[in-house]
């Protein structure tokens, strides 16, 4: 994996979420985000239960918790989870690149079906790219999903990703988009 820096805050907080690290509290709803036909339809079906529930029972909480720009989206008043969301940086290996060498932030969530609509998604990743943005030296942030997600896409140039080409994988049209990270710092009232 690229040794480039990601964001390394612990916790980021909003007016209705604080995105934070994993905790054992939470793998019922990380279960449910891989086994969720809709939250799955995108990226290739949901996994079988019994396999999720294997791979938390090796690997516990850890797997997702000690990563650097992994979050969990959780309601700020229950702290109840709502998805996750990564900033992390795309191996060079996969397709879908801003830049020849590869390695660029790639920008990643998943919400619970029922927290889809609300203006969450979008809460969740400006906060995070601000944070980005004040922590990290400007450079490309993709998103790369699959051409069919329209919410993705949607919720991409909401945030101010740009269309800049698709490819294939995982056997169906993926969309790159793109946008600097020094485009989410956030301004001052008098900027």
């Amino acid at each position: 994996m690229n040794a480039l820096p990601t964001l390394s805050a612990t916790q980021i907080t909003t007016d209705r979420l604080r995105l934070r690290k994993a905790h054992n509290a939470d793998i019922d709803g990380l279960i449910e985000l891989q086994t969720d036909p809709q939250v799955r339809a995108h990226l290739g079906g949901p996994w079988p239960r019994s396999v999720v529930e294997q791979y938390f029972d090796a690997n516990g909480i850890s797997a997702l918790a000690g990563k650097p720009g992994s979050y969990v989206i959780a309601d700020k008043e229950t702290d109840r989870l709502i998805g996750t969301l990564i900033l992390d940086r795309r191996s060079a290996d996969l397709p879908g690149h801003a830049t020849k060498e590869g390695g660029e932030l790639e920008l990643a969530y998943l919400l619970r079906h029922r927290s889809w609509g609300t203006g969450l998604s979008f809460e969740a990743a400006t906060a995070m790219l601000r944070a980005a943005a004040g922590e990290l030296p400007d450079q490309p942030v993709l998103v790369v999903t699959q051409t069919a997600n329209e919410r993705s896409l949607k919720l991409a140039a909401r945030l101010g990703f740009q269309h800049k080409g698709t490819f294939e994988a995982h056997d169906a049209e993926q969309t790159l988009a793109v946008a600097d990270l020094h485009s989410f710092k956030a301004r001052s009232p008098l900027s």
